[in-house]
């Protein structure tokens, strides 16, 4: 018995299929977009965010995609003195947005995982030297 595809990847001259690797790239361009991210994670290695690029925009992100829907997982690093809870619902709804209008998928989970914070030059709270106990 042969499998057919839904109706949305049929078409009158064959058959449309999005890789997961494709919505992985949207997700990723969607998040960076948003204002106070100062980039993707690629997760905690030894206790430390690493930092990726605008290169590798989808190895911060991961999805599981269905025939219709898909859910999203994105890992990131904020810039210091932004909102996270503000950040993170913009990202929610610019990657839904996205993922939608560009493949036609429903997007049923868009969850924003933060990872690290970025401190601009001259931002991050220094040591007194005038309290340092070892030199």
């Amino acid at each position: 018995m042969e499998t057919l595809a839904p109706d949305y990847e049929r078409t009158e001259m064959g058959t449309i299929e999005i890789a997961p690797e494709v919505i992985e790239v949207i997700a990723g361009l969607a998040t960076v977009e948003v204002e106070g991210v100062a980039g993707m994670s690629g997760g905690l290695s030894s206790g430390i965010a690493e930092m990726l690029g605008r290169k590798n925009l989808s190895k911060g992100v991961k999805v599981e995609v269905g025939q219709r829907e898909a859910a999203v997982d994105v890992s990131i690093i904020v810039q210091y003195g932004r909102r996270i809870p503000e950040i993170s619902t913009e990202i929610q709804r610019n990657v839904k947005r996205s993922i939608e209008m560009m493949t036609g998928l429903n997007v049923v989970e868009v969850n924003v995982h933060i990872h690290d914070v970025h401190f601009k030059t001259g931002d991050k709270p220094e040591e007194d030297e005038t309290n340092v106990r070892v030199r």
